[in-house]
């Protein structure tokens, strides 16, 4: 590949991932327009209709012999399902946090996210801080109990989001499979018990799909587009960018949505603006120690 190659690769690789953290950035205003569904109605749609609309990705991509190895493979299955767990509750507490007005919340459990990430790797994989990535995560720790404290109430809808993200991408990187397969099996595992539910609020009649209301039903159905989408533009970008750079475009996500709260008239108390300011300074001081890293990496490569 040429260095003028190189570039234009690297260049559809950022608007690639600009596009996938920008869709997530901009989630809150897809929840807010069926607000009037219930949290489980929603989630049990958003599962439902990413089957199919995944199995046509699948195909396009012509991945199902990855589908198979993996449906087949009794300890991948395995983890695939607790993945599953994990990414299925973080969807239900991020769909209630947007409908119960706490998206500044949400935001916050993304930005917490790859500080998480940081604290798994000295925990379980041993590794050992650098003094830009303590002092982020001081930052952090500081900003949440500030908020706690001040706020009165525990941030527990952030921790949470944070916490199942962060323990889905440890899960999935057990795995050897692609992002699209794996997701795809992961929807198909959550698809028996999402039907179900489906079943029981029709015949209860409590289902807001198809109760006459066809432009509810077609959000309704978007909703497992807009679950894949994303995921496939990322995983398209991840392949074409360094990590430093996938590292910077992650905050995009947590600060839409951050403006998303500010847009909905979510009340900013002065605990979420100090909370908020530690947060965005452990952004920073994170982002300088990946690219430290970053250059170091390249300094030491023959």
């Amino acid at each position: 590949m040429t260095p003028a190659d190189s570039t234009a690769h690297a260049r559809t690789g950022v608007l690639l991932g600009l596009a996938a953290y920008t869709m997530w950035g901009v989630f809150p205003v897809y929840f807010k327009l069926v607000q009037e569904v219930p949290t489980l109605e929603v989630l049990a749609h958003r599962v439902v209709w990413a089957v199919p609309f995944g199995a046509l990705i699948i195909m396009a991509r012509r991945q199902w012999s990855e589908v198979r190895r993996a449906l087949t493979h009794p300890a991948m299955l395995g983890w695939l399902g607790l993945a599953a767990l994990s990414i299925s509750a973080n969807w239900l507490i991020y769909i209630w946090a947007v409908q119960n007005d706490r998206i500044f919340e949400a935001s916050l459990g993304y930005y917490i996210n790859p500080l998480m990430y940081v604290l798994v790797g000295v925990a379980f994989l041993k590794e050992r801080l650098r003094g830009l990535q303590i002092a982020a995560v001081l930052c952090a720790a500081v900003g949440v109990l500030y908020l706690t404290v001040s706020g009165g109430v525990f941030p527990w809808v952030a921790l949470s989001l944070a916490t199942l993200f962060t323990a889905y991408g440890v899960i999935r990187k057990r795995i050897v499979i692609g992002a699209m397969p794996g997701l795809f099996v992961e929807t198909v595992l959550l698809l028996p018990f999402a039907l179900a539910g489906l079943i029981w609020l029709v015949g209860s009649q409590q289902a807001a799909f198809a109760a006459g209301d066809g432009r509810l039903s077609a959000l309704l159905m978007l909703g497992g587009p807009l679950t894949v989408m994303p995921l496939l533009l990322f995983a398209t970008a991840a392949r074409r960018l360094t990590l430093t750079t996938v590292g910077f475009l992650q905050f995009v996500a947590p600060t839409l949505q951050f403006c998303t709260g500010l847009y909905y008239g979510e009340t900013l108390t002065s605990a979420h603006l100090v909370c908020f300011s530690l947060i965005w300074c452990a952004v920073v001081l994170f982002s300088l120690d990946a690219v430290r890293a970053g250059r170091r990496r390249v300094i030491a490569t023959p």
